[in-house]
């Protein structure tokens, strides 16, 4: 079936064909750029889906591509596709801000007013004393969420331009308020709905 009938063949081949195999490859890259991403943090649902559409993406495009295997401007459109879907891919990841990251601070100086301004702004951390080339340190470490990164990296400068930090990706936490508060939802469906055994 020609989905194209009635229209310029030239306009087909060197214009309509190429813009839907660079769009095609911009979706499924970003797809996949994502999909590598739910992967890295253990997703079990949202990767496979991913993956899927990917691939019927990938195959549309291929497709267009192997029918115009004379058609220079369906090469060109598949790889500018395959280059800016890898940076849309990118962008989109982090306008996600997915995750959550270990952030690791050394400090000379004492850490006391550090500490109070963290957790202030409700971060839980842990400081340990320690020994570095110079002298004595003070070494922090706390867990936060991606979108929040940002906000603790300024209250570190902010204290302290010359502290060392480094980021890291976690994959997963344990979280003992989260297990709480589902313990509290079951016993609050429990009273809404109280099972009574039969006599």
């Amino acid at each position: 079936m020609n989905y194209f009938q009635g229209l310029d063949p030239d306009i087909v081949e060197w214009v309509i064909i190429p813009l839907l195999i660079f769009f095609a490859r911009i979706c499924d890259v970003t797809l996949g750029t994502l999909r590598i991403v739910f992967i890295s943090k253990g997703d079990k649902f949202i990767a496979p889906l991913l993956g899927f559409l990917e691939v019927l993406i990938w195959l549309v495009a291929i497709t267009q591509v192997m029918e115009n295997l004379n058609n220079v401007a369906s090469y060109l459109a598949w790889a500018t596709g395959f280059a800016t879907g890898n940076f849309l891919g990118l962008r989109v990841e982090q306008k996600l801000a997915l995750g959550q990251m270990v952030v690791r601070v050394i400090t000379v100086e004492p850490a006391d007013k550090l500490i109070d301004r963290l957790t202030g702004h409700g971060y839980r951390l842990t400081c340990i004393d320690a020994r570095g080339t110079r002298g004595k340190v003070n070494l922090l470490f706390l867990i936060v969420k991606r979108k929040k990164l940002n906000k603790v990296i300024d209250i570190i400068r902010d204290y302290n331009p010359q502290a060392f930090y480094s980021v890291e990706d976690v994959r997963s936490v344990s979280d003992f308020e989260l297990a709480k508060d589902d313990t509290a939802r079951r016993i609050d469906f429990r009273r809404l709905f109280p099972l009574r055994k039969g006599k």
